[in-house]
């Protein structure tokens, strides 16, 4: 296991979370009048309304109003990229479960029983449910995405070997511990305090101003922390503020919305559902040669962020592999589910899923191990060979020697000779093994996102308190800021009181999402401390009689002179001296990417400002019987670059890691033929938990790995890790291949239980077919 050094320090939170210390947004202490709301959710999955009967709710105690689209003084739409999404349904239902009417009592107790007492009428309409229904009744959101490289169609005729299949990707919940809350208390000035658990807090700002329809210097949005967020609370933490600040603005009274988990599970989306169709070309070598692919994603009733997260699964197409012919084709589908929307990899995952599923058929359809057939497409050299399908050369590859260096720390050569013996040894029990790599684009792909801002505010007694625009949502971007901070001024840590994130003090923020926070903050709040820094510089050299403040070092709560350190001056007394002086001691810092690019109408460009690497060896054993698994050992190696805090980057990698082995084997999202989710509580869907977490869990950081242009030669760590745990997936499918010999295998995703066992058995049936005797 990685071991902590001095930039390993815990999570500023950490006490209040296991304490139970830590305020959430509906921890808080209440406000007087505070009322609190309830939904009434469509039965159907498409159907006109007809009639809303209300007639009984004036004798219902504790009932203050009724929340319809007649309310709504400003616009009925919380979309973000396209004005597709309304808050309140006048007309039509569009999907089962979407709220029609919202309650507004003194109670919550008192909102639910009203909210049950509310009959409407409806007549239900044919809906279209699947990709599949979607494709055939030509029901999209907008155009299709192309990106090309070469001669695709070429090439596949001249090619030695052609593969052509179909691979069909679920969705997953994002199951964050803190449903989607917010709280909004008007104020004298007819203004409004907004709490909201967002990742985007000047995004719900926007929102509540159209809604409403008032300037967004009216709303004030501010973020405590989150409990968990995933890309969840990215766009869909906005309808859930805009109804709370409707509902404050009709009633001049405070309100609440905390949605309870089945609420939350029924009526926010998940990420995307992807149909992948294919034909790829191959040499004997197993070479890639040319790929043509269509990418169906079911975006759900409504855009939300879809077009851009079928866009970063085109981008990611091609992993970690250089394929000189290729052409992709991306549509985004439109269905009677929820809007579907950002999740850890924002469509990066689906994309990667696809190519290591084509690269696993070829590695079988030519007797060949996978990890050979990846190994021969990296993407390696310079120039063509090391330049993807949208144009972006990776000036930085480090795929080969992440790769080899999981291989040594696995030991998976002879682990692999293991594992072929004990399966040779256990008719009813099979091991598996595999290694899979990440090459993942960091930056926003929507160019404007790539900015940032902070505040740094130093008070007389040393004291400071620091502001950006990132959100924390236990991921430890506060820490990470804290010690950039910290290092930038050369002072201890514990000067620091690091605020919530709120419009009021950093305007124009982006989501908290492409792993870009650390980053983009980061660089803000270095420059904040720096702007502050030459000041107090300058402060300190007419201080210590020193005619070149560049000679100054900032270290330890001390400035002091490089070339004759005794002359030096304690930090609290120089905050004293310029405070006297009439320095401002506050300052703003302000970062934008620089570099980046992208035009998507010929489909290049340089979209990513650089790439993180990573890779994985898992082992698992699957029963025969059963159908289940249990994972043995996983390995990894990711390039972090020079790790601004290693403690919670480990942490990030574990848990990314667990995350996207849920979504890849258990997370199953089932719908029934009406349309309606069976699976929204705990008991029904199945996340990881500490019994699925292998003992041998051993993650290694890349070391001399420092990264140029980023704060402090530091990498992202959120998202890159999830699409390890392809290596699972992988490690299940080379156990079910030892249950027989076959030149290919199906395997559903998630790999489920009934899915291994479906697939052992067509393993065994074509074992049969052609003369072998199955194990079992």
């Amino acid at each position: 296991m990685m071991k902590e050094n001095s930039k390993s320090k815990p999570h500023e939170s950490a006490v209040g979370h296991v304490s139970g210390k830590a305020i959430y947004t509906d921890d808080q202490r209440l406000p007087s009048g505070m009322l609190y709301l309830w939904p009434v959710l469509s039965p159907y999955t498409k159907a006109k309304i007809l009639k809303i009967d209300t007639a009984n709710l004036n004798n219902i105690p504790g009932f203050v109003t009724l929340l319809t689209a007649e309310d709504i003084p400003g616009i009925n739409n919380t979309g973000t990229i396209k004005h597709d999404e309304i808050l309140l349904p006048q007309d039509e239902i569009n999907y089962w479960g979407q709220p029609v009417v919202w309650v507004v009592a003194e109670t919550e107790r008192a909102a639910q029983i009203a909210a049950e007492t509310i009959k409407i009428d409806y007549e239900p309409l044919t809906p279209i449910l699947t990709i599949q229904d979607a494709i055939q009744n030509q029901s999209v959101h907008g155009d299709k995405n192309i990106m090309r490289r070469g001669n695709a169609a070429t090439a596949l005729q001249e090619s030695d070997f052609i593969l052509t299949g179909n691979i069909e990707i679920q969705g997953q919940d994002h199951f964050y511990l803190e449903t989607q809350v917010a709280w909004v208390i008007p104020n004298l000035e007819d203004g409004y305090q907004v709490y909201s658990s967002t990742q985007h807090p000047s995004e719900t700002q926007a929102i509540i101003s159209e809604v409403l329809g008032i300037s967004r210097n009216q709303i004030v949005v501010t973020c405590l922390r989150m409990g968990g967020g995933f890309g969840g609370k990215e766009t869909q933490a906005n309808p859930t503020a805009a109804i709370a600040a409707l509902a404050a603005y009709k009633t001049g009274c405070p309100a609440r919305v905390r949605l309870k988990r089945d609420q939350d599970m029924i009526t926010t989306g998940k990420r995307h559902p992807f149909l992948a169709k294919y034909q790829v070309g191959f040499n004997k070598y197993g070479q890639l040669l040319a790929l043509d692919l269509d990418l169906y994603s079911d975006g759900g009733w409504s855009v939300d962020l879809s077009f851009p997260i079928m866009q970063r699964a085109m981008f990611h197409i091609d992993n970690c592999y250089y394929i000189p012919n290729l052409e992709v084709r991306g549509q985004v589908v439109k269905t009677n589910k929820v809007s579907n929307t950002a999740f850890r990899g924002f469509g990066g995952p689906q994309g990667m899923v696809i190519i290591e599923e084509i690269i696993d058929q070829i590695a079988r359809k030519l007797s060949l191990p996978p990890e050979i057939i990846r190994e021969r497409n990296f993407y390696h050299g310079e120039g063509e060979t090391n330049t993807t399908h949208y144009g972006q050369e990776i000036f930085d590859n480090r795929i080969l020697r992440v790769w080899d260096e999981t291989k040594i720390k696995s030991n998976f050569e002879n682990r692999k000779r293991e594992i072929f013996e004990f399966n040779q040894n256990h008719d009813y029990q099979k091991r598996g093994l595999a290694i899979t790599p990440v090459k993942f684009g960091i930056s926003f792909t929507k160019t404007e996102y790539n900015q940032a801002g902070a505040l740094i505010l130093i008070y007389q007694d040393g004291s400071i308190q620091l502001n950006h625009g990132g959100t924390e949502m236990g991921q430890g971007l506060q820490t990470k800021m804290l010690q950039v901070a910290s290092q930038a001024l050369g002072v201890n840590i514990k000067r620091f009181r690091i605020m919530p994130t709120s419009t009021d003090k950093i305007p124009n923020t982006s989501a908290t999402a492409a792993s870009s926070g650390s980053d983009l903050n980061g660089q803000a709040v270095k420059n904040a401390c720096e702007i502050v820094k030459q000041r107090l510089a300058e402060v300190a050299a007419k201080v210590l009689n020193i005619d070149d403040f560049q000679e100054l070092i900032f270290e330890e709560d001390w400035v002091y002179c490089k070339s004759y350190p005794i002359q030096k001056i304690a930090f609290n007394e120089l905050i004293k001296q310029a405070y006297h002086q009439r320095v401002s001691l506050s300052a703003t810092g302000y970062y934008r990417t620089p570099n980046i690019y992208y035009d998507p109408k010929i489909g290049q460009g340089r979209p990513f400002y650089y790439y993180a690497y990573g890779a994985a060896v898992s082992e698992v054993e699957i029963d025969g019987f059963t159908g289940t698994f249990k994972l043995r050992q996983v390995d990894i190696v990711q390039d972090v670059g020079e790790s601004l805090n290693p403690l919670i980057d480990q942490g990030q990698i574990e848990g990314g890691f667990v995350q996207g082995m849920g979504w890849l084997t258990m997370e199953e999202l089932v719908w029934d033929a009406q349309g309606r989710l069976k699976t929204f509580a705990p008991s029904t869907y199945k996340i990881p938990t500490i019994k699925e977490i292998p003992k041998n869990f051993n993650v290694y950081l890349l070391k001399k790995a420092a990264q140029d242009g980023v704060i402090y030669g530091s990498k992202a760590v959120g998202e890159p890790p999830f699409m390890l745990a392809i290596s699972v997936r992988e490690a299940i499918r080379d156990a079910i291949a030892a249950f027989g010999h076959t030149d290919s295998i199906f395997l559903a995703s998630p790999a489920t239980p009934e899915a291994i066992l479906n697939a052992i058995e067509k393993v065994q049936l074509k074992s049969v077919n052609i003369g072998e005797n199955p194990l079992i």
